[in-house]
């Protein structure tokens, strides 16, 4: 029976993430970890709750031992705009979080899943058809971060035999937690604000192509990687995958059947507009479909059929 620590476990992935691992591996089983916010109980469905701040490496080495943990979903970190308004604390939480994390699993042979993100590429990255393996050059602090994380895994690797892996996530859609600084959070907003207000004006530009996936799909594709023969994988760490491409007006289009009377309209955020336009517009996830089996179960019709009838309930 594994002993799982998920850091960042009040946060869009992690909230997620720790009720699935709990009914996988039994609840008890499954170390929710914040550092300021606890999730809902509802989400911890009765699994232990710990405060943990990621920079502080006794604190991580204690939860550990405490809890004989034998594998870490390391979820903790500023998402990409909020990473710009702070970069030094980005950084600090980012890196110096995962470096902790990372001699944790060295010193106790743990495994590591770090989720990378499509924030890793830049403007120099080939925008459609990503290949698993390009130039990587971000120009943000939060892109930069994910480059070195992907990098510190690989070394922790090779090093010292620490297992880690992980997976370049696209943009995030799920109507369990609300958005928390992410450039690809109008996607989220959008869903929220057509239930609530019928009326949504939208950060980014029409024609803003991203990758995008359902939550559901992201948490399955962390637990299948983390599950997955080692001897099949060539890519231990930053996997691309995706579900679907989109565009602003693609979602808002299919909510529309939905929600004949949503409008919405455009202001857009200089800053997010900027690293969007330095992110891919659809990467190639063969790799993973390769080495691990990947594959999304979700598009975006049965997305938002899905979102509105569970934020109908929400709301």
């Amino acid at each position: 029976m594994k002993h799982i620590l998920v850091t960042g476990a009040a946060g869009q992935i992690g909230s997620e993430l720790v009720p699935v691992l709990g009914k996988r591996y039994g609840s008890e089983n499954v170390i929710a970890a914040g550092h300021k916010t606890q999730p809902d109980k509802e989400l911890l469905d009765g699994g232990p709750f710990s405060s943990l701040d990621v920079m502080d490496f006794a604190a991580v080495e204690k939860i550990v031992k405490e809890h004989r943990i034998d594998a870490i979903y390391h979820m903790a970190a500023l998402l990409s705009a909020a990473a710009e308004k702070d970069p030094n604390l980005a950084w600090d939480v980012n890196i110096n979080g995962l470096r902790n994390i990372l001699e944790a699993a060295r010193k106790f042979n743990l495994s590591v899943f770090f989720p990378s993100s499509i924030g890793a590429f830049g403007p120099s990255t080939p925008a459609d058809n990503t290949p698993q393996d390009t130039i990587q050059r971000p120009t943000t602090i939060y892109g930069i971060a994910k480059v070195t994380g992907e990098l510190l895994c690989d070394y922790y690797f090779h090093k010292f035999g620490v297992d880690t892996r992980g997976l370049r996530f696209p943009g995030l859609i799920s109507y369990k937690t609300p958005p928390k600084g992410g450039t690809t959070d109008y996607a989220v907003e959008m869903f929220y604000a057509a239930v609530r207000e019928k009326r949504y004006e939208c950060f980014l530009k029409q024609g803003t192509r991203l990758d995008m996936m359902y939550m559901p799909d992201a948490i399955r594709a962390a637990i299948e990687l983390m599950e997955a023969d080692s001897e099949r994988l060539t890519h231990r760490n930053a996997f691309n995958i995706t579900a679907m491409s989109l565009a602003p007006e693609d979602i808002y289009a299919d909510i529309k059947k939905y929600v004949t009377d949503f409008v919405m309209t455009y202001r857009i955020d200089p800053l997010r507009q900027t690293i969007a336009d330095s992110w891919p517009h659809n990467m190639d996830d063969s790799a993973a479909r390769k080495e691990w089996g990947w594959r999304p179960e979700y598009d975006l019709s049965t997305m938002t059929k899905e979102m509105i009838k569970r934020l109908s309930e929400k709301v």
